[in-house]
Formats: structure tokens, C-alpha cells, sequence
């Protein structure tokens, strides 16, 4: 989609196709994330996302950090029957019983990895290498839903009791914390990130 940032008229990915998602293409998809709260945001919306378009969670999402103290797992990994009980009150996010449970059960997991090896971010870029894969799609129907990388975190993962982490939703957020650029070789982003 060739649309004007500024004065200039740039090709973005063909999914970025109005302002919320333009927004989040140009700024935040496929950038390497090495916080381990906003990884752990991600992941967590990741999750709710499952079965919804991105687009809802885009929507939501202020009102997601809001609900879920900002994601600070230490404070999410605290949640209780009354907090869940809050949260599936709560219109502003998407209010599944199994999705909300699961993001209490990840910020628990998410901090025994925290724990094993120091950070959240020296465990999950272990996927790729410790950088980001660079690919270099010419279509979005090339872009994979699934890769041997996505396999293997989901994997991983699960083991260690995280829910709500199919190897789809692994790579979507490889995706979207720059594990990997899926920018297609004629976005402007592209270049950008490698």
C-alpha cells in the first residue's frame, strides 16, 4: 500500500491498511524487542488475539494495560478468583475465562524463566540465534503462518506451562517483537530493520 508519510509517498505491507495499523506497522511490528515487559505484553495479547483479528487487540490495548497493571507479570502472576472475576467484568478486553487464566498462568511461568536465565529476553531470542531472522518476501502469501522456529518455541513453551502458545501465535509474535522482519522487500520498513 503506497500511502504519504509526510510529504513523501512510502510502500508499506499490504495489510497496514488504515491508520491504527499503519501506526503500528511503522512503528512497533518487526522491531527488536528486548524489554522483557513489553515481551511479556505481547504475549499476552498474542494470546487473547487467538481466534480474533489483530485489529481488535490493536483497539483494546490501552485498555489491556490498564486491566493488567501495565503488564507487570510479578503483579499479574499475584491475580486471584476476584481479579479474574474483574477482568471478565471488564468491556474493554476481550472477556474469555481461558485467555484471562492463561495470562495469570504465562506472568507465573514468564518469572521462573526470568529466574532460570536472567531475563525473559536471553531465553526467547535463543529461538533465532540471538538476532533477528531477516526474510525476504515479495508477496504476503509467502509469509509463512508457522516456521521450525515457531515449532520449537511453542514447544518449548508448553513444557514450561505456558498456555495459549500454538506455534501460530508464536511466530505472530515473533513477528511482532523482531524476532524475525516480514516486512516485505518493497515496504519501507524493510530496510529499515536490517
Amino acid at each position: 500500500m503506497a500511502t504519504k508519510r509526510g510529504e513523501k509517498a512510502v510502500n508499506r505491507c499490504g495489510w497496514a491498511i488504515d491508520e491504527l495499523y499503519a501506526a503500528y506497522h511503522d512503528t512497533e511490528w518487526g522491531v527488536p524487542v528486548h524489554d522483557d515487559r513489553t515481551i511479556f505484553e505481547f504475549l499476552v495479547l498474542e494470546g487473547a488475539q487467538a481466534g480474533l483479528s489483530w485489529y481488535t487487540i490493536l483497539k483494546k490495548r490501552e485498555n489491556y494495560r490498564a486491566a493488567f497493571d501495565n503488564f507487570d507479570p510479578e503483579k499479574v502472576a499475584r491475580y486471584d478468583a476476584k481479579r479474574v472475576a474483574k477482568l471478565l467484568s471488564n468491556p474493554g478486553i476481550v472477556r474469555n475465562r481461558l485467555k484471562i487464566e492463561s495470562a495469570i498462568t504465562n506472568a507465573r511461568a514468564f518469572l521462573k524463566v526470568q529466574e532460570e536465565f536472567g531475563s525473559f529476553d536471553a531465553y526467547i531470542w535463543r529461538f533465532v540465534g540471538g538476532k533477528p531472522k531477516i526474510n525476504r518476501w515479495k508477496t504476503l502469501k509467502e509469509i509463512p503462518a508457522r516456521t521450525p522456529e515457531s515449532d520449537a518455541m511453542s514447544k518449548e513453551l508448553i513444557r514450561r506451562g505456558f498456555r495459549f502458545v500454538g506455534s501460530t501465535i508464536c511466530y505472530a509474535h515473533m513477528q511482532a517483537t523482531g524476532m524475525v522482519n516480514d516486512h516485505l522487500v518493497a515496504c519501507f520498513r524493510h530496510k529499515e530493520l536490517c
